[in-house]
């Protein structure tokens, strides 16, 4: 998979997503890093396809909107802790892998995935 790990994400996430073998950047690892806006970030996805994974709603809106960014995982954990969420998305990564190749919206909270239509 190919994923760009929006500002409000641990980049340690995007490092521990690099490391499973997923293409992962962060938006730090942008030129503007994490003051890339959003729609800059969205070109990119598109242009790469990337999908992005945000907490950010402003995201979901401008998929159900606009169709971008290329495709989307929106995490709605609430807060939690680095660890927990970076174990939350290890634990999941293959079958949203799976959804992915069929799906371009799903959302993640810590019991579930709903994939939206």
């Amino acid at each position: 998979m190919k994923l760009l790990v929006d500002a409000q994400l641990p980049v340690r996430l995007a490092r521990v997503l690099q490391s499973t073998g997923c293409d992962t950047i962060h938006t730090k690892d942008l030129p503007q890093r994490n003051a890339t806006p959003d729609s800059e970030i969205n070109l990119l996805s598109i242009l790469e396809n990337r999908i992005v994974v945000t907490k950010d709603r402003d995201f979901f809106d401008s998929f159900t909107i606009y169709q971008q960014p290329y495709k989307l995982l929106l995490l709605t954990t609430g807060n939690i802790n680095n660890n927990e969420l970076i174990e939350l998305l290890i634990n999941n990564l293959p079958q949203l892998d799976e959804l992915f190749q069929k799906h371009s919206l799903i959302e993640m909270n810590r019991d579930t995935i709903v994939v939206h239509q």
